[in-house]
């Protein structure tokens, strides 16, 4: 499994990928973490508005609000 998170590196962005990393641990799932930081790469997954989270390369989530732990889980649990 391939978790990007997509976002310059703003605090929300931060924040996400560190949700994720507790997200994928509290569920037991190993998985490539890549934080996507170039414009043209985040623009290319069509995410406008970051915070953005993409699995297995479908876009689960751009922009604010960031989504609580149990809407990542559920993100993640989507893409088994």
């Amino acid at each position: 499994m391939e978790v990007k998170v997509l976002g310059p590196g703003c605090f929300n962005c931060q924040k996400m990928v560190e949700m994720v990393k507790v997200a994928l641990k509290e569920l037991g799932i190993n998985a490539c973490i890549v934080k996507v930081t170039d414009i043209g790469e985040i623009a290319k997954h069509g995410v406008l508005s970051t915070p953005g989270l993409v699995v297995n390369g479908k876009v689960k989530h751009s922009g604010k609000p960031i989504p609580s732990m149990d809407m990542i889980k559920d993100m993640i649990k989507g893409e088994l």
